[in-house]
Order: structure tokens, then C-alpha cells, then sequence
């Protein structure tokens, strides 16, 4: 073993042992750290918020998996896990997609705008309609663990209004904070109910923090119109 893969074996499991049965891992708090990164770099729309995201989205997946993969932290959380690997997938379309825009607009990753009508007309019944089903996929994979049924509910909830809230960044429109929010309150409830502090705690900063992402989204959209076609961006100060 070379010294990088110790390095790194060591880091995987390096953990605090609050109580006998309850441990945090180091990489809980570091891939949070990550995403918290991400989204700073997601209000002031620089394309680092992408790979700096995906960091964190790699190492919390290890750490929601939980006893899943050996883990003595606690219940998997299937829904927390999938949606770092859509997180994953859609931070490299969101990465080519700003990058390509700063290019066509010199300098402006994204424009901030309200999904039209017909964009929520399709996606809201989509996100109610998938719920649904990861509602009932997510309970027949955890069989085996004895959680409440609400359990998987909030679950399913937070995979996919986590997906549409990432598509919506990567898209630009303005209700990604709104979604965010709304996977907030249902996710800080959960984290805290199966231990897992750390992301809890990042989660309630969050809450605030997409609040002010918002805000200065909006007021962002108000500002910048959208160019007609052959019309230059308007370049922010």
C-alpha cells in the first residue's frame, strides 16, 4: 500500500465515537464543507460551484449509505445516497452549461430567470408522480431496516425535490432556492431523527442561506433581462 492509499483508507474511516453506538464520520463533515463551497460559488454563479460540488457529493454518498456498506454511523438513507449520484451527474451538465454560457456571453455563467409556465406545468405533476414512486422503491429496498413508514415519504422527497432543484440551477431559474428550501425542512427533521448531526446542522444553515440566495437571485433577474436574439448579455459589475 503506497502512502496516498493509506492516506486515504485512514480518512475513510477516520470517525468521532460519540457514544457506543453512535459515530461521525470525518468525511461527513468534509463533504458538507464541500457542498456548503458549492452553493457560495452557486450564488455568485461561477462554475467552480459544479466540481466543487461533485467533491462533497462523492464522500457523502459514502457517508449515507450507511450500515449499508459497513458503516457504524447508522440507518441508510436511500434517498440522501441516490440523489448524490444525480447530484453527480447533473453537475456535469450544469458545469458544461455555465461554462458554455460564459463563453457565448463573455463572462456571464447564467442568467437568472422564472421558469415559464409551461416549464412548471410539466415538471411540479413530474416531481408529485416521482415522489410516488420512490416512495414505494425505496421501501422495498430497506425492508430489512425497521424504520417508520414517513421514513421513506420524506425520503423520496428529498431525492427528487433535491433533482429538480439542481436542474433548476443548472438551468438557472430562480425557483431552484424555493426548492431547496422546501428539502430543507423536511430534510433537517430526518438527519436529526437518525443521527446524522453534521449534515443536520448544514442543513439548517442552508435554510438561511437559500433564503439569501433568493433574494439576491431575484432581485438578479429583475435587473438583467433576458437578451433578444443577436442582442449582447448585459456583462454584472
Amino acid at each position: 500500500m503506497t502512502w496516498i492509499d493509506h492516506l486515504l483508507t485512514s480518512f475513510y474511516n477516520a470517525k468521532w465515537q460519540v457514544t457506543a453506538d453512535q459515530a461521525i464520520y470525518y468525511r461527513e463533515i468534509v463533504g458538507n464543507a464541500f457542498g456548503l463551497g458549492s452553493a457560495l460559488f452557486g450564488l455568485r454563479r461561477n462554475a467552480w460551484a459544479w466540481p466543487v460540488g461533485i467533491v462533497g457529493n462523492v464522500l457523502l454518498f459514502t457517508v449515507f449509505m450507511g450500515q449499508a456498506i459497513g458503516n457504524d454511523q447508522g440507518t441508510p438513507l436511500y434517498g440522501q445516497a441516490s440523489r448524490q449520484v444525480f447530484f453527480i451527474i447533473t453537475s456535469v451538465y450544469g458545469w458544461w452549461a455555465w461554462r458554455r454560457n460564459r463563453a457565448r456571453t463573455h463572462g456571464v455563467a447564467v442568467s437568472p430567470h422564472w421558469a415559464t409556465p409551461r416549464q412548471r406545468a410539466f415538471f411540479i405533476p413530474l416531481a408529485l408522480v416521482a415522489v410516488v414512486v420512490c416512495f414505494f422503491v425505496f421501501r422495498a429496498v430497506g425492508a430489512g431496516f425497521p424504520v417508520p413508514w414517513w421514513y421513506y415519504l420524506a425520503d423520496s422527497w428529498i431525492f427528487v425535490g433535491s433533482m429538480l432543484a439542481t436542474y433548476a440551477m443548472a438551468r438557472g431559474w430562480v425557483e431552484f432556492w424555493l426548492a431547496w428550501i422546501a428539502v430543507d425542512l423536511v430534510g433537517v427533521p430526518e438527519l436529526l431523527h437518525f443521527g446524522y448531526y453534521p449534515s443536520a446542522i448544514l442543513y439548517a444553515v442552508y435554510a438561511a442561506f437559500v433564503i439569501w440566495g433568493f433574494v439576491v437571485w431575484l432581485r438578479i433577474s429583475r435587473v438583467e433581462r433576458r437578451p433578444a436574439a443577436g442582442e449582447p448579455a448585459a456583462v454584472p459589475a
